[in-house]
């Protein structure tokens, strides 16, 4: 196979890949279909094998297209870059690109998506990308360009830019708090838990840990349907007791339990070297920073005192 090197060819397969379509892409590039088709045939070509499987839905990634395409994924991210700074100016008007940033739903629902409002208005030119999932993306094939994980990175390629920790506390709401007895304990609350295939998180397992013969009163494979099912009264949720501008906790109410010590919940922005410091991830990350420090501020006046592991 020969190495591709020619980036308009890259930036062509890109178009297709994202877009899922020739026809799709053709209008985006403002190219002919016939003309965007015989460019991709004449690249497959140069590789030696197919990287689209077509059919009349569109087209789908081969094993070699998946290959490729966080390459080129990169090479139009540093593209990008490489035009902010031809320009010699690194203003909000002049910043473009897509930063996607993984993160559990949770964090997804709760800390990013209200965040993005204001990293556009800071930046109207990025675009977000939240990759809202319980399982974990590869940074180093570029699956995502920011990470926020519940753990620290292992990986010597992958850099721990900041961390937050909370407290774990169990969440209902204000009518469902009004119901219960008094002096009630964990094992009397109606809990509400993560169904299969994610009923090993560590959420569920605080709960076994803590309930003999424990059984969730409900369960979802969604956070949002969980939140919903809190928000109207289904039974209790164990949250992190998190202090940010955006958190939508104030709609519950927390209960009077304590978990001990073990319930800290961890939270670390991840970036891989190579990606870390371009411009619109730069942009991206320091609001995520903004508000870590937010958090850490407003835990320091509620006397919270939780040290995040080292990066």
């Amino acid at each position: 196979m020969t190495a591709p090197t020619n980036w308009d060819d890259l930036r062509l397969f890109l178009a297709v890949a994202e877009q899922g379509s020739l026809s799709a892409a053709a209008r985006l590039l403002k190219l002919g279909q016939a003309t965007l088709s015989r460019r991709m045939a004449e690249f497959e070509a140069s590789l030696g094998e197919p990287v689209f499987e077509r059919s009349t839905q569109g087209v789908q990634l081969t094993p070699m297209g998946r290959k490729l395409l966080p390459s080129a994924q990169a090479m139009a991210v540093w593209a990008a870059e490489a035009q902010v700074q031809h320009s010699g100016s690194r203003h909000a008007s002049a910043m473009q690109g897509k930063v996607r940033v993984a993160a559990p739903p949770s964090i997804a629902y709760d800390f990013l998506a209200p965040m993005a409002a204001d990293i556009r208005k800071a930046h109207p030119g990025l675009q977000i990308d939240v990759l809202s999932s319980v399982k974990l993306l590869n940074l180093s094939r570029g699956e995502a360009d920011i990470a926020l994980r519940t753990f620290a990175p292992q990986d010597p390629d992958l850099l721990c830019l900041d961390s937050i920790s909370a407290p774990i506390k169990a969440y209902a709401s204000h009518t469902y708090a009004q119901s219960l007895p008094a002096h009630y304990e964990a094992k009397d609350l109606d809990w509400i838990c993560w169904a299969a295939p994610y009923d090993e998180v560590q959420i569920n397992q605080e709960l076994r840990a803590l309930i003999p013969n424990f059984k969730a009163a409900f369960t979802s494979d969604d956070h949002n349907v969980q939140f919903a099912a809190c928000r109207a009264g289904v039974g209790a949720l164990l949250m992190a007791q998190v202090q940010h501008r955006y958190t939508q906790l104030g709609q519950l109410c927390a209960l009077p339990l304590d978990f001990g010590p073990r319930a800290v919940g961890q939270l670390h922005m991840v970036c891989h070297k190579r990606t870390a410091e371009l411009s619109p991830v730069v942009a991206v990350r320091a609001f995520i920073s903004a508000e870590f420090a937010y958090m850490r501020t407003q835990q320091a006046l509620h006397g919270i005192h939780l040290e995040p592991r080292a990066p």
